[in-house]
């Protein structure tokens, strides 16, 4: 099936664009789910193009929980991520425990949980890791924690002890944070060389630092979390002589796409990935195989 461009994709046809592929449906590494209150606060930070945003962010999908959970299911997505994360100490544990009953009741649903550097996130973790935590999410940017912080120490040793993947937010896009970069994440991933790591948005706008930095250590796997839509090109193209590096790399390229906190349509994020031009066998990896192999489907 072609793609002409991501405007011109529907929503619609995505489902039908991944049977072409032979594909059963998509898996999304990169999707949130979170308390009403939590997601009415971060729509609105993104509508207001707050400073951590820099620029006008209308939230495509400012809908319902079971509405979205609707879409999801539409656009053949069978299983997906639910990413909590906390910008301040108290936060990690209750959205650990909402988080918990949201996959008991939508299996559809990773079971995801998140932390915070707090004397409490050694307990918690374990805890969740104990109750079937599958995908754990650290968001350093919005967080701006130093991953460094000696209370983290035994957390990303409990995950890379425990091989469960952690989406990470440590690239600099799409302003940079005290923390962000390829720099100190790099002394965790040295520190804990088993973590299963998942670099969110390919380390944007770091794409070159963190396509090393996934060379050097093999579970380091990069989402492509709203990379190459004509929205994030315009602010931080993703340069055209580092595509061959993508290629070399495609068993660990995983499909993300931040639905629904998104300001375009979802299919644009398949459209853009598929207008790349690299290969059905590609494609057919980012959004699926890749991800399947790594959650253990």
């Amino acid at each position: 099936m072609g793609i002409t461009d991501g405007v011109g994709f529907d929503d619609g046809k995505v489902a039908e664009y991944a049977r072409s592929l032979g594909l059963p449906g998509l898996i999304d590494i990169h999707v949130h789910f979170m308390p009403d209150n939590v997601m009415r606060k971060v729509w609105a930070y993104f509508e207001s193009a707050g400073p951590l945003i820099g620029s006008s962010w209308p939230v495509a999908y400012r809908l319902p929980e079971e509405d979205r959970l609707e879409l999801l299911e539409s656009f053949g997505v069978l299983r997906h991520g639910a990413l909590n994360y906390p910008h301040k100490p108290g936060m990690a544990e209750w959205l650990n425990q909402w988080s918990a009953g949201f996959a008991e009741t939508h299996p559809k649903s990773f079971r995801c949980a998140t932390f915070y550097p707090e004397p409490s996130a050694e307990r918690y973790v374990r805890d969740a890791i104990e109750r079937g935590a599958q995908l754990f999410k650290a968001h350093i940017q919005v967080g701006a924690y130093d991953p460094r912080d000696a209370r983290l120490k035994p957390v990303w040793g409990m995950l890379a002890e425990a091989g469960i993947p952690v989406v990470t937010h440590c690239g600099s896009g799409p302003t940079p944070g005290a923390y962000t970069g390829v720099g100190p994440i790099s002394e965790v991933l040295a520190a804990n060389p088993g973590l299963a790591m998942i670099v969110a948005h390919l380390g944007n706008p770091d794409y070159e630092e963190f396509l090393d930095l996934a060379e050097r250590h093999p579970k380091v796997h990069l989402d492509t979390t709203m990379t190459f839509t004509p929205f994030t090109e315009s602010q931080a193209p993703f340069p055209r002589r580092l595509i061959p590096r993508l290629v070399e790399l495609g068993d660990r390229i995983l499909l993300g796409s931040d639905f629904p906190n998104i300001p375009y349509r979802y299919s644009v994020q398949i459209a853009s990935l598929a207008e790349l031009g690299l290969g059905d066998d590609w494609m057919r990896g980012v959004l699926y195989s890749n991800a399947a192999r790594l959650m253990g489907l």
